[in-house]
């Protein structure tokens, strides 16, 4: 019997920005969330189910619009989930009210795409029973264009892939909330 020799390569991969490394000094802050703090039932799906109050500052040089998203990391789909997605959000607009989604209070010109619920809205947390804490990231992104075509059917993934190409800046606020049985 002979023995196997294992062969392995090494690949040198040309390096890609991934979009932490892209903060450049933009300032996410909120009355209604705060990072690393438990998410309010304001924000929670079976408690106000309302978008939070979100305020952004400090976007680079070359800003044309915002867009927002909030992602659940932890959901037990294989790809997470995703509750919230806004685009094309002017570059004068740097808050969005209380509750904000889905209203006439929206940023004219913005697109909420449609999450993981379905519906093109906020959509609160609402992790399974038992399943333990779960993280809810709010993101905002300076972005290099004053337009992405994204429409209110564009999924989060869809989100997702526009801001890895457009995304000048990002900050973030990750909360938690866990559903017990």
């Amino acid at each position: 019997m002979r023995a196997r020799r294992q062969v392995t390569r090494s690949i040198s991969w040309p390096s890609i920005p991934i979009l932490s490394e892209r903060d450049h000094g933009v300032v996410l802050t909120s009355d209604d969330i705060k990072d690393g703090a438990v998410l309010p039932d304001g924000q929670v799906y079976s408690g106000g189910n309302q978008s939070p109050q979100l305020q952004w500052s400090g976007a680079p040089e070359g800003t044309q619009s915002y867009a927002v998203t909030c992602f659940d990391p932890d959901a037990p789909t294989g790809s997470g989930f995703w509750h919230w997605t806004v685009a094309n959000i002017p570059a004068d607009v740097s808050s969005l009210a209380t509750g904000a989604s889905g209203t006439a209070a929206m940023p004219d010109g913005s697109v909420e795409g449609r999450t993981d619920f379905s519906p093109s809205v906020y959509g609160g947390a609402a992790p399974p029973p038992g399943h333990g804490p779960h993280r809810y990231i709010f993101t905002v992104y300076a972005v290099d264009v004053p337009h992405l075509d994204l429409t209110r059917d564009s999924s989060g993934a869809f989100f997702g892939f526009y801001m890895h190409f457009h995304a000048l800046a990002q900050a973030s606020i990750t909360c938690t909330y866990e559903s017990r049985p």
